[in-house]
């Protein structure tokens, strides 16, 4: 079965954590020669502009390859990305209707990987501050409302979607 992200992924076999991996351990050492030069700081901001700009093109660039409604745009991306990441990571819906959908990550294998390549950060930059851009695509339709990432050292992720009504 094709998902709406199989062409936007290297290989859609790949676990979401070996793709992160794999991105992790590229740059890594690319951080790395932009602080030695740069500084800390501003080699940082320039990453994550960079990666920040990367996600809201590609997600901007799936949605607009679906057809239908912001909200639906949004529900494929979500479903195609549930898949994925569902290989690795256990979501426990607490509550999904009209108003809003709120599912909870208690365990994200991730956050054990990088740390060991030296850079915790980059997994809320790969992987967390991405579902916002996933929820932009529901163009005022969806909203995303995060208080604690695993990521960032919380025990389990906390998400709120609310939807517009119909």
């Amino acid at each position: 079965m094709t998902s709406v992200i199989d062409g936007y992924l290297v290989d859609p076999k790949v676990s979401l954590l070996d793709k992160t991996r794999m991105q992790a351990q590229v740059l890594v050492p690319v951080l790395g020669a932009l602080r030695a030069e740069l500084g800390k700081d501003k080699a940082d901001a320039i990453v994550k502009q960079a990666l920040r700009d990367w996600s809201k093109e590609l997600f901007a660039a799936i949605g607009d390859g679906i057809e239908g409604s912001p909200r639906r745009k949004w529900a494929a991306i979500q479903s195609a990305f549930g898949e994925v990441s569902g290989r690795e990571v256990e979501v426990e819906i607490l509550r999904h209707d009209e108003e809003a959908m709120d599912p909870r990550r208690d365990a994200l294998p991730l956050r054990r990987v990088l740390p060991r390549l030296g850079e915790p950060e980059l997994g809320a930059l790969l992987i967390c501050e991405a579902d916002f851009d996933i929820a932009s695509v529901g163009d005022g339709e969806v909203s995303l409302e995060r208080a604690q990432t695993i990521m960032q050292g919380a025990p389990s992720c906390t998400f709120r979607y609310k939807f517009a009504p119909r």
